[in-house]
């Protein structure tokens, strides 16, 4: 196997990537949720960005895996002694799922570290295509493209400790502008996906979004396991029942290319889970947040918040009057700036 490794990669370079994401109805893509709320179809929204993760897997000592990753201290571990719980634990369990030794995986991102874009799914799924690349070459069973996000998924959820969401990997796969409706593993068809623009569409629809980074790295898994609890204990029902409501209005309105109403309902579900969890806005995301109302924009953290980004949704003359109000609030934010950004209508790719 090493000589095989060797030579594949010494033939051609082995490197996938894939795209982070916008999102809006997050949370109700988790089965503690959309099973219990399936007569009202929840739905998540999503919008792929061109801050790629690229993988790429080069040739090491036999029995052993390496990984290096921008923000991390590059770590090298024998194949069955990779630790899980590690910062880079992801990374290593979907390694030990393909179980192809003596290679040194490669990550960098163009997002920032911990930006809230979905950026650790977007790596599973870039790594997962690159394995795939890989198998092919050692002349082994690839997994099929629809296969992959799912993958992807049941690993990330099999090391976190939480429950985790599956929408962060299909945008990551599928790219482009999603609505997905939760079905759950009964239905025929566990999640529908429902393009909402086509590519021709997306150069002009950048006008009308800004994205912005508040310098502050999030931890997400403390908001999103606050809610999980919430939820199981029978507390804030009624909010998530109006959560699905705004975002399948959203989509509607989205649709319609009606930018304010679109704007106005990413409000008020953002003011929903600040009445749940206020600390999903930390202060430089706080001021963004007034500032896009005072502007007739919408905006919304992604993710689950805590830190990481806003992403800001309004009429082309709303939008350019809000971008150097943001631009000035993130100056007295360290590292925080405004992210230049396009839509990203490919997904998982080669190379």
């Amino acid at each position: 196997m090493e000589k095989q490794v060797h030579e594949i990669r010494d033939a051609q370079p082995i490197a996938a990537s894939a795209p982070c994401r916008l999102d809006m109805g997050g949370t109700l893509d988790l089965a503690t949720f959309y099973y219990p709320l399936a007569h009202l179809q929840p739905t998540t929204f999503n919008i792929a960005v061109d801050l790629r993760t690229r993988v790429s897997i080069d040739s090491l000592e036999k029995g052993r895996i390496k990984v290096s990753s921008e923000g991390f201290e590059s770590c090298e571990y024998p194949i069955d002694e990779l630790p899980f719980d590690h910062p880079l634990g992801l990374v290593f369990a979907i390694a030990a799922h393909f179980r192809i030794d003596g290679i040194h995986i490669h990550i960098a991102s163009s997002s920032p570290p911990r930006s809230a874009l979905g950026g650790s799914s977007s790596a599973a799924v870039a790594l997962i295509g690159a394995f795939n690349r890989l198998l092919a070459r050692l002349g082994r069973p690839v997994i099929s493209f629809e296969r992959i996000p799912l993958l992807a998924h049941a690993i990330e959820e099999s090391v976190a400790g939480v429950p985790c969401g599956l929408q962060d990997q299909l945008a990551a796969a599928y790219g482009g502008i999603h609505a997905w409706t939760w079905r759950g593993k009964a239905a025929i068809d566990e999640f529908t996906r429902s393009a909402l623009l086509s590519a021709d569409g997306y150069g002009n629809l950048k006008k009308h979004l800004l994205l912005a980074y508040c310098g502050i790295p999030h931890q997400s898994r403390d908001i999103n396991s606050r809610w999980v609890r919430q939820f199981l204990s029978g507390k804030n029902r009624n909010k998530w029942v109006e959560i699905i409501s705004c975002t399948n209005a959203f989509i509607q309105a989205f649709l319609a290319s009606d930018f304010a109403e679109a704007g106005r309902l990413m409000n008020r579900e953002t003011g929903i889970r600040m009445e749940m969890t206020p600390e999903v806005l930390d202060d430089t995301g706080k001021k963004l947040f007034d500032a896009a109302l005072t502007h007739h924009c919408g905006a919304r953290f992604t993710g689950a918040g805590g830190g990481g980004c806003l992403w800001a949704l309004g009429e082309a003359q709303d939008i350019s009057g809000l971008a150097p109000v943001w631009k000035t609030i993130l100056s007295n934010s360290p590292g925080g700036r405004l992210l230049n950004f396009s839509v990203d209508a490919v997904g998982l790719q080669e190379g």
